[in-house]
């Protein structure tokens, strides 16, 4: 037997080692640092930017060492992390402006305010109330919300329109500030809406390490999904693939 790993009293080769990544499905994320390391083989960094980037790393790992980390092992962490972010920037940089915009209807946030109640009639009701001024929306919300809206005065958001059930995000995206929407069924509950605001999504400097970092998972998902691997031993060959 050739060890390669000492857990206690347990010795386990190698190919014991690969035996339960399998097992556990642990499998996929060895893979996925595999073809992260053979991505950023070719990144280039100067010495300055390795610099700056392990003093970064350091000051976010105050105690590397109770954690086991050595700095040899925090610098080589910290270097793969540049690479990696140097990898994503060069791949899916370039042309962000037109990921942005593809995603933009669904990144846009709104503030809108809900009643949700399980009986039309109460919902009809309460519709005709606010459309006719008789109370405000606030304060038949307190009293008829039957979800947690009924706490905030019936006011919801800002939220992102992807975050909502659809058929509610739908019906938000085409409203106009201020539209009250009629009684509408959306899962178990009947919903009165009124778009109070939109607010557009900005390309600012946190959104766009989001749309990267989308990017480069949604290819990753791709990478691991088109790896094959086999486990080869002496005895029986235990084999899959990823799904």
């Amino acid at each position: 037997m050739n060890p390669v790993l000492q857990l206690g009293d347990r010795t386990l080769s190698s190919g014991e080692v690969l035996q339960l990544l399998a097992e556990h499905r642990l499998m996929p994320l060895l893979i996925k640092e595999i073809v992260i390391d053979q991505a950023i083989a070719p990144i280039e960094t100067t010495p300055e930017e390795e610099q700056q980037a392990c003093e970064q790393l350091a000051q976010q790992y105050q105690s590397a060492k109770e954690q086991g980390l050595s700095s040899e092992e925090l610098n080589i962490m910290a270097i793969r992390l540049l690479k990696l972010e140097k990898f994503k920037e060069t791949t899916w940089g370039g042309d962000l402006d037109a990921y942005f915009y593809q995603r933009k209807s669904q990144l846009d946030r709104v503030v809108y305010s809900l009643i949700s109640v399980s009986d039309i009639g109460i919902a009809q009701e309460l519709y005709f109330r606010i459309q006719e001024g008789e109370e405000s929306f606030a304060q038949l919300a307190r009293q008829y919300a039957q979800g947690p809206e009924s706490q905030t005065d019936g006011l919801v958001g800002p939220v992102e329109l992807q975050s909502l059930h659809p058929a509610l995000a739908k019906l938000l995206s085409v409203s106009q500030p201020q539209q009250l929407s009629p009684p509408t069924q959306i899962g178990n509950w009947l919903v009165i809406v009124r778009l109070e605001k939109i607010i557009p999504a900005q390309m600012d400097r946190p959104l766009r390490q989001r749309l990267v970092n989308e990017r480069f998972n949604t290819w990753m998902q791709t990478e691991i999904a088109a790896q094959n691997w086999q486990i080869r031993q002496s005895n029986p060959a235990i084999s899959g693939a990823t799904e």
